[in-house]
């Protein structure tokens, strides 16, 4: 197995943002994609009114991909936030506005994976308190992703980089999803691999994918260091997708990398044509 071998989709939200919006889905299209994800897409909205949720559906429809992962409203991102689940007051009030439209958003076009971004540690707030919050709505979100068929991501972030975000382990993303089974009983919370993070604190990557790749829902992908293409750091990412691979993971890899300097179309001459 090798590259040639494994379903990749591009990440809209971090590459091909030199173009409009509406303009990704045919941009990815174009350069040979057949499947996007996305970040939450409408930043400071949890909630957009209809008419842009329907030309985003008409756009991907257009393009003729298929939308294979979605977050749910995350707070700025790019920018400080890290997720609202977890945090108390207005944020996780947005959070919880916005499942069933994300979920809607989802079913329209067949999405089956929502991921739900923890959201950061809160200074002068207990983090048992946050965590039971983060419980209850990652519960709802659960609900909302089995009414359509789909799976609930939990993500591990790395720490350099998000030093207030609780869930910079494998064992700690992984965990989660396993507290949110045991509480729902429907068993679809399932752990986001994604590799850039994880090799980032400094995980034994191999180990990782023996652990866990039968609790995996998604895995995404970034050299490192850089957060580049593959190949213009140093992880080994073809021989760890090859172990994925024979651990039984058949599912989506998502490109989740920078392009650097160029335009997103040059950066994915890595890839067997």
């Amino acid at each position: 197995m090798g590259f040639a071998d494994q379903r990749f989709d591009v990440n809209l939200s971090i590459l091909f943002t030199e173009l409009p919006l509406l303009e990704r889905p045919a941009a990815a299209a174009a350069a040979g994609f057949t499947a996007v994800e996305l970040w939450w897409p409408w930043i400071d909205s949890p909630t957009p009114a209809q008419s842009e949720l329907d030309a985003l559906k008409k756009a991907v429809e257009d393009a003729g991909v298929q939308l294979t992962g979605l977050n749910f409203y995350a707070g700025r991102l790019p920018g400080p936030d890290r997720g609202a689940l977890s945090v108390p007051g207005e944020e996780s009030e947005r959070f919880r506005a916005n499942v069933d439209v994300a979920a809607g958003f989802a079913a329209s076009l067949g999405c089956k994976a929502l991921n739900a971004l923890y959201g950061n540690r809160v200074e002068g707030v207990d983090p048992a308190e946050q965590d039971a919050l983060a419980l209850e709505n990652l519960v709802l979100a659960a609900r909302a992703a089995d009414r359509i068929g789909a799976t609930l991501l939990v993500e591990a972030l790395n720490r350099p980089e998000s030093p207030a975000y609780p869930l910079v382990s494998a064992p700690a993303a992984v965990g989660v999803a396993d507290k949110v089974n045991d509480t729902t009983g429907l068993d679809n919370a399932r752990f986001l691999m994604d590799l850039y993070h994880l090799s980032m604190n400094g995980e034994d990557l191999p180990q990782v994918i023996d652990r866990y790749a039968a609790k995996t829902g998604h895995v995404q992908i970034a050299d490192n260091p850089g957060r580049g293409a593959p190949g213009t750091g140093s992880l080994p990412l073809e021989d760890l997708l090859d172990q994925l691979g024979k651990a039984g993971y058949d599912g989506w890899v998502g490109l989740e990398y920078k392009p650097g300097d160029r335009p997103s179309v040059e950066a994915f001459d890595w890839l067997p044509r």
